[in-house]
């Protein structure tokens, strides 16, 4: 187990549970709204980052497109987005807590088969999730709504990390 994956995971646990629970208020108008610089409105970005989290983990299996939330599926509500988003949360933390660092994955994609270190999928669920979580908190920004901050140490700070000795 690579203890720094998993805290890692961890870490894009709280950041997606923090920034959902930020977003759950918002009006139809904000999360429809179209903001320049982002690839995409709110409610499509928190879908997409949502349903990517569950990609990642079928990648680590080899598998995909099974049915995960896309840029252009239908808005599952917020109980189920947050539902779809713990449980992949929470299996991302499992597949790190017990990994083979030398495992490797064959992908099919169009046609072809492409061979991947399963912990490539771990560390694009991560640095994926950052990427559209930053996208939300520009958005939400530039429409003038106060953002969650995300950084390292609002999460060390929620996981009791930095007692003072």
């Amino acid at each position: 187990m690579d203890l720094g994956l998993v805290e890692m995971l961890r870490y894009n646990r709280w950041a997606n549970s923090t920034l959902l629970e930020a977003c759950r208020s918002l009006t139809d108008e904000q999360l429809d709204a179209v903001i320049p610089g982002v690839s995409g409105t709110v409610r499509v970005l928190l879908m997409h980052f949502v349903g990517g989290q569950r990609t990642f983990v079928l990648r680590t299996q080899g598998r995909q497109h099974e049915g995960e939330l896309r840029r252009e599926s239908a808005w599952p509500g917020w109980d189920e987005l947050q539902a779809i988003a713990q449980a992949a949360n929470y299996e991302l933390i499992a597949i790190a807590e017990s990994f083979d660092p030398h495992a490797e994955v064959d992908l099919p994609y169009m046609g072809k088969t492409y061979r991947f270190p399963a912990r490539f999928f771990l560390v694009h669920a991560a640095e994926h999730g950052v990427e559209h979580r930053t996208e939300i908190k520009v958005a939400l920004a530039q429409m003038g709504i106060e953002t969650p901050d995300l950084d390292g140490w609002a999460y060390a700070q929620a996981m009791g990390y930095g007692a003072e000795v």
